[in-house]
């Protein structure tokens, strides 16, 4: 990890963070320090502790630069539990965090109970990112194609005479799409 790494900044503040287990961890006293402008975060901490124990069990402890230049171990959260952080703080600061959540589990919810959602939410994504729709489509495709083997491989009926009918299937309609191309280019 490089050092410029070590920090990302929020609304002009920093907040430390590590790689740790394949993943960030951050600060809890950082965020903490952003959502209350609490002037002891520290102290903040400690009584949102008491209040909420079952806060100490979303936490690790991991060694983190201080003002002083030294590494001590730190109270830090993944992302996931960033968020269930932020949750239990009352902070008008918190409160936009909180009302994306919701909007986002609402979101969730509604692609559980209709999964074509997901696939739009992926394509805006994809435009939002810049990418040609030509490509969406392509890598939408691609995702479909991956999931059905993946789904043939689970159920153990994948043999080889599965994996050629699926090559020549795939070949057949390349070729296809090929010989299109071609006719429609020759005519014009």
């Amino acid at each position: 990890m490089d050092s410029k790494d070590a920090l990302v900044v929020f609304e002009g503040t920093k907040i430390r963070r590590t790689w740790h287990e394949e993943q960030w961890y951050f600060s809890v006293v950082d965020i903490i320090r952003i959502l209350t402008e609490s002037g002891s975060p520290r102290q903040y901490w400690g009584v949102l502790k008491k209040r909420d124990i079952q806060l100490l069990t979303i936490c690790l402890q991991l060694k983190l630069p201080s003002s002083d230049g030294k590494y001590y171990n730190t109270d830090c959260v993944n992302t996931e539990n960033a968020f269930r952080l932020i949750q239990s703080i009352p902070s008008k600061k918190a409160e936009p965090f909180k009302r994306w959540l919701a909007k986002v589990g609402y979101e969730r919810i509604q692609e559980i109970e209709n999964p074509g959602l997901a696939q739009d939410r992926v394509k805006d994504y994809y435009e939002l990112k810049g990418y040609p729709a030509d490509w969406i489509e392509k890598r939408l495709r691609g995702i479909a194609i991956r999931q059905d083997l993946t789904d043939e491989w689970k159920t153990g009926t994948f043999s080889s005479k599965t994996i050629l009918r699926y090559l020549q299937t795939r070949y057949r309609k390349r070729h296809l799409v090929k010989q299109s191309v071609n006719t429609k280019n020759s005519k014009g």
